[in-house]
């Protein structure tokens, strides 16, 4: 179902949610008339961080004024002449608005339709597959929303106490001038003669003895409402620590981890706006009661009162002004981290972003950021606040960048789109460790000021690990040290221990998210092919996964120690696999039609009780990303006699030449596909047409060879 449609179906907070993403840099009429039409387009295909999509975004532009004029064109009858007026006047307003900056009006859509999905998936999830977690969730968004509710009711309540303090020490401070009147009367009769002064001064007296009684009592009654008012703002900041530290503490905490996943290929973190909108409520709640406190401390002396009012002020102060220092200096965050695996001399970009930015208004002087390379030791030495004296560990070009409001998303980030790291300083390394498990990270810091430079911070925040490269060649074992250090960290963990020995099925789950990520298919790792794998990493020949569920795997035995007779390690086997799979095996791997992780025993033992001709396809044991076919044919040395061939591994130099789908259609001798399955049902349909196929005469020397020899046996697999 379309989302605009599930969209207008949304009901109370869900709906003024919805309602409030539209205005004038956005019309909802113009959502409305062309929802067809907008939820068609690729708006995801477009980099916001790449200028050079410009193009796209200004295409796309075009194509949605157009719309609307033709919209506005088909319009009949009188109210069709009043929207037909409308639509043409929305046209010209975004053209007006967006024409110069197209890929303003990319980012505003993507965020409305974000939001209108994630609005309508959190309205319709108990209905869907995962909903006992979407429940869970929901109802963990209803706590923390009606946490809000009670804070805006604390803070409104406090605003009218303190109006009323305000009410009545004013009228206070009224009264204190009439006693002072009064006694000034009483001075001045001094100069009346006694029988004039005798006249008025009994009524004075009186006059002065009953306002001195009214003060007296009222001094007590404001110093029992700034008590009380002090009290009622201790409870809204203890409500207001701890939703801080619920939506810090655990949502945002929760981010980064869903973050450092997806840096392994799991899902996209998502979830960034909602956690904006909590930080920004947090931080308008904040502002708020900081405001009321520094009111109270003006009214207080305004009428200085002896009393604990002073100290219990300076207190909240205090508090309020650490709330909101731990908000703005975690809210300071890598939207888009680096890359993980960092090659010199090439261009990087990462997004970082202040989540309260918008509210606390520091776009108004908007903030520099700037970006460091900084060794582990360093950042160790930076978490403990010790005196790091600005040392870094490289040096990177165009890594200062001033912080950008987007209207349309409320937003307030700094984009490095060019980031180069020109040179690497690299530390002594501890034992077997090599250049490629040394991590560092980029460090990103600014300096702002916020309500007209009363407060000024200084925010900080760390990349995820990086590691550096100087050869493209050193790519796979860097990778190895990033997939365990996002699978494996701790959070609040000390830069940047990871365990050095993990659960094998804690393992199985990063290589297969990462398998799946970077083959790009929904077809994972089976419990067999984690068999398999298990057999490989510990040589062991158990067939069954409860052998393996207790064992435990070393980041040595992954990535450090060749695996037994080899000159490779389990990790970079298992990456070669990925490659040679993601280049240019995907299709078939998405079919079924290769089994891959099948070692040379298997697969004789499951081709011999196959008729002749049938074939299997296997990941090869002898060389990294190689792929080998196995069929079972006749002995041609012994009559009779059936026996399991298997053809040298191809690798990603072979298919460069030829597909493995023409290289099976070369083979005639290959008939089914394991079990039983024809090979033209299975791979025809990835064969090169006729026309564009090269002639026999043009086939390269290996296909040739493969077709007259039935090649050679693959002696090492």
């Amino acid at each position: 179902m379309a989302v605009w449609i599930q969209a207008q179906q949304l009901q109370g907070d869900a709906l003024h949610q919805m309602q409030s993403l539209y205005g004038q840099h956005f019309p909802i009429e113009v959502r409305h008339y062309l929802s067809q039409w907008i939820e068609g387009q690729l708006w995801d295909a477009i980099d916001l961080e790449n200028p050079q999509e410009e193009f796209k975004a200004k295409r796309l532009l075009d194509s949605l004024i157009q719309e609307l004029q033709n919209k506005a064109e088909h319009q009949v009858g009188e109210d069709g002449f009043l929207l037909k007026i409308k639509l043409g006047h929305y046209a010209s307003q975004l053209k007006s608005t967006y024409d110069r900056c197209p890929l303003e009006l990319v980012r505003c859509i993507k965020h409305i339709l974000y939001t209108e999905q994630r609005l309508v998936r959190e309205a319709t999830n108990s209905s869907s597959p995962v909903g006992g977690m979407m429940d869970s969730m929901s109802q963990k968004y209803q706590q923390i929303n009606q946490a809000f509710e009670e804070l805006r009711l604390l803070t409104q309540d406090t605003e009218n106490d303190l109006r009323k303090l305000q009410h009545n020490q004013e009228y206070f401070i009224i009264q204190y001038q009439e006693s002072l009147r009064i006694q000034a009367q009483l001075t001045s009769l001094a100069t009346l003669p006694p029988a004039d002064r005798q006249l008025r001064e009994p009524a004075l007296l009186n006059k002065r003895a009953t306002v001195e009684a009214w003060l007296t009592r009222e001094a007590n009654t404001l110093q029992k409402y700034r008590l009380d008012l002090a009290e009622k703002h201790q409870k809204t900041l203890q409500l207001l620590r701890k939703q801080q530290t619920i939506i810090l503490d655990d949502e945002l905490i929760q981010w980064k981890r869903r973050q450092q996943l997806a840096g392994n290929g799991g899902p996209p973190e998502g979830g960034l706006d909602i956690l904006q909108s909590w930080c920004e409520k947090l931080a308008e709640t904040i502002w708020q009661n900081r405001q009321q406190i520094r009111r109270a401390e003006h009214l207080r002396q305004q009428l200085p009162i002896p009393g604990p009012i002073e100290e219990l002020l300076n207190e909240l102060n205090s508090t309020i002004t650490d709330i909101i220092s731990a908000l703005v200096t975690s809210t300071f965050i890598i939207e888009k981290q680096p890359p993980q695996v960092l090659k010199t001399q090439t261009k990087f970009a990462a997004t970082v972003r202040l989540l309260v930015g918008g509210k606390l208004n520091v776009h108004m002087n908007p903030p520099q950021v700037k970006a460091t390379i900084i060794s582990e030791q360093q950042a160790k030495a930076l978490l403990k606040n010790e005196n790091t004296r600005n040392d870094s560990s490289g040096e990177i070009l165009n890594n200062n960048c001033v912080m950008e409001y987007h209207q349309t998303t409320g937003t307030l980030s700094a984009h490095f789109r060019n980031m180069s790291l020109k040179r690497i300083k690299r530390s002594d390394r501890r034992g077997a460790e090599s250049v490629t498990e040394e991590k560092f990270t980029i460090l990103f810091e600014s300096q702002f000021s916020v309500g007209s430079n009363e407060l000024v911070f200084q925010v900080k925040t760390l990349s995820l690990p990086v590691v550096v490269i100087v050869h493209g060649s050193q790519d796979n074992n860097a990778t190895a040290t990033v997939l365990w250090d996002n699978a494996f960290a701790e959070p609040g963990r000390v830069p940047f221990l990871v365990p050095d020995k993990v659960l094998w099925p804690q393992l199985c789950d990063a290589i297969n998210m990462k398998y799946k990520a970077e083959v790009q298919s929904n077809r994972g790792l089976s419990e067999e092919n984690l068999v398999f794998l298990a057999q490989k990493a510990f040589s062991s020949s158990s067939n069954s996964p409860d052998d393996y569920r207790s064992m435990t795997m070393t980041w040595s035995q992954f990535n450090r120690e060749s695996l037994p007779g080899r000159n490779f390690t389990f990790w970079q086997w298992f990456d070669g696999v990925m490659e040679l799979t993601k280049k240019h095996l995907k299709p078939h791997w998405n079919d079924g039609a290769i089994l891959g992780f099948v070692n040379k025993q298997q697969a004789q033992d499951m081709l011999m009780s196959k008729p002749n001709g049938t074939f299997l396809l296997r990941f090869s044991d002898s060389e990294i990303g190689g792929i080998t076919i196995a069929w079972v044919a006749e002995n041609p040395n012994k009559a009779g006699e059936r026996m399991v061939w298997n053809l040298m591994p191809y690798t990603t130099k072979d298919f460069s030449i030829r597909s493995l789908a023409d290289r099976i259609s070369d083979l005639n001798h290959l008939l089914f596909l394991y079990p039983d399955r024809p090979k033209d049902e299975v791979f025809s349909k990835y064969y090169t047409p006729p026309l564009c196929k090269p002639n026999h005469s043009t086939l390269d020397l290996e296909s040739r060879s493969a077709i007259s020899q039935l090649l050679q046996l693959e002696e090492a697999n």
